[in-house]
């Protein structure tokens, strides 16, 4: 962090540094506070690949400058650009270039640290989920009137779903995964399934927008809405409705298809609530209150059958790459071992127990 400080050239002093990681991932986050007064945000990582991870953020901030024109302007935290040279008036705000420091093995980023509105409770009201239902849906629009000005991501899941058969191919990776060799066999039958469902569903033809998938109480916050109408298809606000206001914390972005975001809000929109419950199972794609947020979203976003059928096969997506694939890259060692074993034994089966049919009809 120091040295990425350094390299960016402020002549600023960092006076204290605060550590707010989530302390389930490898990445490191820090609140650095400077001799002005201000505020900023440093991500430090080594997990995945530095090249994707200047590419996320060189859309994160296009995107985030986009969002400027619409009633989201100021949500997302924006990645710090280059200092220490005068913009480029011949190109857009939303090309300039971000700043990423990086030697070779570990690298960093600075974000704005967004201001706070109101965390939404534990666990959400009925009237709060189809709120939540709504501004999700309008955040989606929004992202896909912009989404065209983005580039497309260099990995989608259907190549990550098709490396991971290639790593469950290879005679070593009962030791890479460090689980036994049926339990490799039953993870490569659910990514062969998972690359046939997407042939069947369509997913190639569904637009790409920017998604930020890990949806949770602690990235999120809210206000109050007090003003009148503000939606494509809502009429005036209730006095207790909110409004989106700040998101940060970006693990998970990509280009893809906006129901991508779903598993994720599916937990928040859950009886038992998600912050601090770090366990993955499907069951709250089929909640009631899971089923009132959808109902909701598709008064302002229609979704088709075929997208609802998707549904599970984001939360399947999300066992196969980033708990399994991924999983010893980004979480802790501990958090690792036990979630690999957990989508073997629990996570899998249970899934292929599971009647999604409501997520269709409603009920």
């Amino acid at each position: 962090m120091d040295a990425a400080w350094s390299a960016y050239g402020d002549p600023r002093t960092i006076v204290q540094v605060d550590e707010v990681s989530a302390n389930v991932s490898t990445n490191r986050v820090y609140r650095m506070h400077l001799d002005d007064g201000s505020t900023l945000v440093c991500k430090v990582s080594s997990y995945g690949s530095y090249f994707l991870f200047l590419e996320d953020h060189e859309r994160l901030h296009r995107c985030a400058t986009l969002l400027d024109d619409t009633r989201f302007a100021g949500m997302l935290a924006d990645v710090w650009t280059r200092p220490g040279t005068s913009p480029d008036t011949t190109r857009p705000a939303s090309h300039q270039r971000i700043f990423t420091w990086y030697d070779q093995s570990m690298w960093a980023v600075f974000y704005d640290d967004v201001p706070r509105g109101e965390s939404l409770p534990r666990i959400l009201s009925r009237e709060l989920i189809e709120n939540l239902g709504r501004e999700i849906a309008e955040f989606h629009l929004a992202c896909t009137d912009l989404a065209p000005q983005i580039p497309a991501g260099s990995k989608t899941i259907k190549s990550d779903a098709i490396h991971l058969l290639d790593l469950l191919e290879s005679p070593f990776a009962p030791k890479n995964f460090e689980l036994p060799p049926e339990s490799i066999g039953k993870l490569w039958q659910h990514t062969h399934r998972f690359l046939e469902r997407l042939v069947e569903l369509g997913y190639d033809e569904w637009p790409r927008i920017p998604v930020l998938i890990d949806w949770n109480l602690g990235n999120f916050s809210v206000t109050p809405s007090d003003r009148p109408g503000g939606g494509r298809t809502r009429g005036p606000n209730r006095p207790d409705e909110f409004r989106l206001y700040s998101r940060w914390d970006y693990d998970w972005f990509r280009i893809e298809p906006r129901l991508l975001d779903f598993y994720f809000l599916s937990r928040v929109s859950s009886s038992t609530g998600d912050r601090t419950r770090f366990t993955y199972g499907a069951h709250t794609l089929l909640e009631p209150s899971f089923l009132a947020f959808l109902a909701e979203y598709r008064t302002v976003f229609p979704l088709s059958d075929e997208e609802l059928l998707f549904l599970p096969e984001v939360y399947r997506f999300f066992i196969l790459n980033y708990v399994v694939r991924e999983g010893a890259r980004f979480f802790r060692p501990d958090f690792c071992a036990q979630f690999r074993r957990d989508a073997v034994r629990t996570y899998l089966p249970t899934f292929d127990r599971t009647d999604f049919s409501a997520l269709v009809t409603g009920r």
